[in-house]
């Protein structure tokens, strides 16, 4: 090589950097800041494939529904393991939140709810306080406590519907093949003698708040890993070839426990969930995340996705998400506004098809109702 061959080498070798050899996608002018917002899409290689066989489940906020309405509009397996007397009407379906997710657990919004959910369907931990005597003298279900409008009239109504449930629920667990859970509060409330985490804070939509016996909890990023962990290690022990996919729910908190604006509650519980699902990914085979979140709330996308009341998710995100998450994991095109109504679901409500698939069971709600 001549002397000028060799200079010029060692010049282009000291330009040469880890950065130089990154696709497209990893640089923001090339792949947010020149891009409509439309086309932004931060999947780079989907960990698997699901097709129209593939048994898929899901839970967790309500957010977690559209996946649910989605997967069934698109003609995918989705489960349903907890399904009405065939007598039922889908109207009464609807209203007593079957379909809403894989069974009738309505919003499971913290990873310990989601783990002790495991434990209690299996026998392995049962709260002290689990039903609840509303003062129209019928029962609720502490970690169901809207499932059921207006409760339960009897206690052993009550007991054989959570023992369907729980079988349901078991159903599920051993037969999933792909587990979707979506991740919504880290706030929650606790019984201050066993730790059983409810979905909504007592005396909201059931019960009654004694400070005595109800404790608040702000799970901190240590333990929604530990949790989430020794749910998905359950899991496998029980259904080995089942895979899990995590998301963050976009949708901010109705409101905080904590002495701080809702704003900064809400940045705090999506950014300790979001990097939970970080660490899970990268320490676990078969945990893998999809950015759900980065996707509706990216600041690329200047709000476009949300309803007026900046908290509600338009119908709109919910098509993006939706198309990105069927390009990627299925490798179908569909267009949500062409699909026609094909769970009991959807179906039932006398609304357009825009509506049927914004409408969500949310326990949250109730906290500024």
């Amino acid at each position: 090589m001549k002397r000028w061959q060799l200079l010029l080498s060692k010049v282009e070798d000291r330009t040469m950097h880890p950065y130089k050899k990154q696709p497209d996608h990893a640089f923001w002018a090339r792949a947010v800041g020149r891009v409509a917002t439309t086309d932004v899409d931060p999947i780079v290689q989907p960990a698997f494939r699901i097709d129209k066989q593939t048994k898929i489940a899901a839970a967790g906020s309500c957010f977690a529904q559209h996946l649910a309405r989605y997967l069934q509009l698109s003609g995918f397996n989705y489960m349903v393991t907890e399904t009405p007397h065939p007598l039922i009407v889908e109207e009464i379906s609807r209203k007593f939140n079957y379909g809403n997710f894989t069974a009738r657990f309505g919003n499971v919004y913290t990873a310990k709810q989601l783990l002790q959910l495991f434990l209690r369907v299996f026998n392995e931990f049962s709260p002290a306080e689990d039903v609840w005597q509303g003062k129209n003298g019928r029962f609720y279900d502490p970690f169901r406590p809207q499932i059921q409008p207006n409760g339960y009239a009897t206690l052993l109504e009550y007991t054989r519907d959570r023992e369907r449930h729980f079988a349901a629920v078991r159903e599920m667990f051993r037969t999933v093949e792909v587990f979707i859970f979506t991740l919504g509060l880290t706030e929650a409330w606790m019984s201050a003698r066993d730790g059983a985490v409810y979905p909504l804070c007592p005396g909201v939509a059931a019960g009654t708040f004694d400070p005595a016996l109800h404790q608040f909890k702000n799970f901190r990023l240590a333990e929604v890993v530990q949790d989430l962990g020794a749910f998905y290690g359950r899991l496998k022990e029980l259904n080995p070839g089942a895979k899990m996919l995590l998301t963050v729910s976009p949708v901010p908190l109705v409101a905080t426990a904590e002495n701080r604006h809702v704003l900064q509650s809400t940045v705090y519980s999506k950014s300790v969930l979001r990097v939970a699902c970080q660490e899970l990914q990268e320490s676990y085979d078969d945990i893998h995340y999809f950015p759900s979140y980065e996707i509706i709330c990216g600041h690329h996308t200047k709000g476009m996705f949300f309803e007026d009341d900046k908290r509600s998710v338009a119908e709109r995100g919910v098509d993006h998400v939706m198309g990105l998450f069927f390009k990627h994991y299925a490798n179908i095109h569909v267009d949500f506004s062409k699909a026609a109504p094909s769970s009991p679901v959807v179906a039932a409500c006398d609304c357009s098809e825009s509506e049927r698939l914004a409408q969500a069971l949310c326990d949250e709600e109730l906290l500024d109702s």
